[in-house]
């Protein structure tokens, strides 16, 4: 039971530390760019001004793969801390982030 309490402990901790940590995904060369929150929750996007005079179906491209790369990091970051926690268990965890 007290491991139990414990884990659940570390499981707060890791979610905060990565509320508290930025992971930036990119596309188009870094024309655009997306700041998000380790739980990937995004906090910014940045597009080249020279994209907006461009073409609007490339533009939602870029925006949607700098998304896309930005979750696999947040998730990748995740996984990272989540493997930490579990070196630390005498058992693995039934579920994964």
């Amino acid at each position: 039971m007290q491991l139990g309490q414990q884990v659940q402990g570390r499981l707060a901790e890791m979610q905060s530390q990565l509320a508290q940590r930025t992971v930036t995904g990119s596309a188009g060369g870094g024309m655009v760019t997306v700041a998000a929150d380790g739980r990937g929750q995004v906090r910014s996007v940045h597009i080249d001004p020279s994209l907006l005079s461009g073409d609007v179906e490339m533009l939602e491209d870029l925006v949607a793969a700098a998304v896309a790369d930005m979750q696999k990091r947040a998730a990748d970051m995740a996984q990272d801390e989540m493997r930490k926690l579990q070196s630390g268990l005498p058992f693995p965890l039934p579920f994964s982030l």
